[in-house]
């Protein structure tokens, strides 16, 4: 119910879902876990600590649980997990967690990772989520569930990107991008809602029409964050979405992503 290619290697403490599939020259180190149907293509490396789950596609050159680049890692245990049905074009790598965190890096179900795309340690990467050719997580990133990032984009280290946001590509994303948003540009900023996701995914006229005044009062008219989350608090009810996305502001560190506009007044002031 296994196939390996004769020129692979493949550590018999390994564990094997029935219908794997190992193509050649692909090495497969002791302490790995691949779930039922799961394709692994040729010339790829899983190193020691990484679980994957069932009907996932590895393609070529993909290395995956190798030891984090960190100045800080001692050769601790620690891990990779990746979830069902998720695809990593090729020459994708993911690193291991490191004890600064919980030594988890972490994605989820159904998540499309393109080609080049590498995943720092201690990442957690959610459910449904694109991430486009060479996009590039440095360590302790956070991203939501049903989001896309463009291809060429860099995020830094424990910046955030919340629940169905958009970031284009070739962006420079320094901040965090909040759930239900667009962001681009290098440095990156705030361009209103990401509407055509939302109608995607089936949110309704209302619901888009409060997120739209929640994004325009906190973003685009509030001189600070605090003032922007009072007056949602006060003035909009308590759906579901908009306390996602104030619970997103409120426990900012990064600092959010500047709105595209108030930038362009930030500019003129300063000329």
């Amino acid at each position: 119910m296994v196939e390996i290619h004769p020129k692979a290697i493949v550590s018999s403490n390994a564990k094997l879902g029935t219908n794997v599939k190992v193509g050649p020259f692909s090495i497969i180190e002791d302490e790995v876990e691949i779930g039922d149907n799961t394709v692994i293509h040729s010339s790829v490396k899983i190193r020691n600590y990484t679980k994957i789950g069932s009907n996932c596609e590895i393609f070529e050159g993909c290395v995956i649980g190798n030891i984090p680049q960190h100045l800080g890692f001692k050769g601790e245990i620690s891990y990779v997990e990746i979830g069902n049905n998720t695809i990593l074009r090729e020459y994708c790598t993911v690193h291991r967690g490191t004890s600064f965190d919980d030594g988890i890096t972490r994605i989820g179900n159904n998540t499309y990772l393109m080609a080049y795309v590498h995943i720092a340690h201690d990442c957690k990467v959610g459910d449904n989520t694109i991430l486009a050719n060479c996009v590039t997580l440095a360590g302790h990133v956070r991203i939501g569930n049903y989001v896309f990032v463009g291809g060429l984009t860099p995020i830094h280290q424990f910046c955030r990107i919340g629940d169905y946001a958009m970031v284009g590509g070739a962006s420079a994303v320094d901040k965090d991008i909040p759930p239900f948003t667009r962001a681009s540009k290098n440095h990156v900023l705030l361009y209103g809602l990401n509407l055509v996701g939302l109608k995607r995914r089936g949110f309704s006229s209302e619901t888009i029409k409060l997120l739209k005044e929640a994004y325009r009062i906190l973003f685009r008219t509030s001189a600070t964050l605090a003032e922007g989350v009072k007056e949602v608090e006060e003035k909009l009810p308590k759906t579901k979405e908009i306390q996602m996305l104030l619970d997103f502001v409120k426990t900012t560190k990064r600092g959010i992503a500047p709105e595209a506009s108030k930038r362009k007044l930030l500019l003129s002031d300063e000329e």
